[in-house]
């Protein structure tokens, strides 16, 4: 109880945060040149100034800013995300429409991340200052430090048009109408290289993590009383230093799940997935506003609810948290 009680009130202490957030895109939104109408016109070829007018008057741009930004918030608390002038049906539905690829994205991406972390980290810290530690480390750094986009286009060239193994984007193969576990097969080929891509620069990011804390744990004088004891290295790494060392680890995931997010953007329009992160560049690109709030939103939302589990795991790997709170 006293677990559920600390995420709680941090849960609630990320609403005021929440709202923050929406008023500070809303607000820098209306600096940027053009608006909702400007892109239709473009869309339609052109118009008049009156229709222009008419058309502003219609999506309720014809108010002051502050006008619009107490509507916005008013709908958003009666949990009405607006409608989108660009797709033609409400926010809320665009969104969910979209949302499926960015969550298997970034479910397939953290889970790949984290694991592979785990297990280089430790073989890294097992075997510091020899071949594998450097090999690892060398690998580590050179993921970090290589852009995401180039990633997947190397991947596109070599596993899609030279060897032809994998598609070379999109969600599911559109062409052929398939279901059950079939459609879920097509599914899980066509998000191995988006998930590869996106997941190898967080790979290097906690296998660094991984092996800094299990250096540091290793050290300690519970550590060498195991292993004064007389028992083996694996249950000694298993049994005593695992769960400390992957404290870090577990504290990473929740910071690191709003630059996942953000990565998707990139990811996603390379590979041409259907999910929030395409659909928030093509609602910058035609100004639209109300969609481009909803992710905003949506995204804080999967963020809040990250950081959440992260504190109840937090709390559950490490008994003074819970007993503090």
């Amino acid at each position: 109880m006293r677990i559920l009680s600390l995420a709680g009130r941090r849960l609630a202490a990320s609403i005021p945060t929440l709202f923050l957030i929406l008023i500070g895109v809303f607000l820098l939104l209306q600096f940027a040149p053009g608006d909702t109408v400007d892109a239709l016109m473009a869309q339609m070829g052109g118009g008049d100034a009156a229709t222009a007018r008419e058309l502003r008057k219609f999506y309720g741009l014809d108010v002051s800013v502050p006008v619009r930004l107490g509507n916005y918030l008013l709908h958003l608390v009666q949990l009405d995300l607006g409608f989108s002038s660009i797709y033609g049906k409400p926010v809320a539905t665009v969104i969910l429409e979209r949302l499926p690829p960015t969550i298997l994205l970034m479910t397939a991406s953290l889970s790949f991340a984290f694991f592979f972390g785990l297990v280089f980290g430790i073989i890294a810290a097992r075997g510091v200052n020899k071949w594998p530690d450097t090999l690892i480390s060398t690998l580590g750094l050179i993921f970090y430090a290589t852009p995401s986009f180039w990633f997947g286009l190397m991947a596109i060239v070599v596993f899609s048009i030279y060897l032809q193994w994998l598609p070379a984007g999109g969600f599911e193969d559109i062409g052929q109408a398939q279901s059950g576990l079939w459609r879920m097969i097509d599914i899980a080929r066509h998000l191995i290289l988006p998930t590869l891509t996106l997941g190898l620069i967080f790979l290097a990011i906690y296998l660094r993590i991984m092996r800094a804390s299990m250096l540091e744990v290793l050290n300690l004088d519970y550590v060498r009383t195991a292993r004064a004891k007389g028992l083996d290295e694996t249950r000694v790494v298993m049994g005593h230093v695992l769960r400390n060392a992957l404290l870090p680890m577990v504290t990473l995931i929740g910071l690191q799940a709003g630059t996942m997010l953000g990565g998707s953007v990139v990811v996603e329009s390379v590979f041409s997935l259907p999910g929030l992160g395409r659909l928030a560049y093509e609602s910058v690109v035609q100004r639209d506003l109300n969609t481009l709030l909803g992710i905003v939103f949506v995204s804080a939302l999967l963020v809040i609810t990250v950081n959440f589990v992260v504190d109840l795991l937090y709390a559950r790997l490490d008994p003074r948290i819970s007993a503090e709170g």
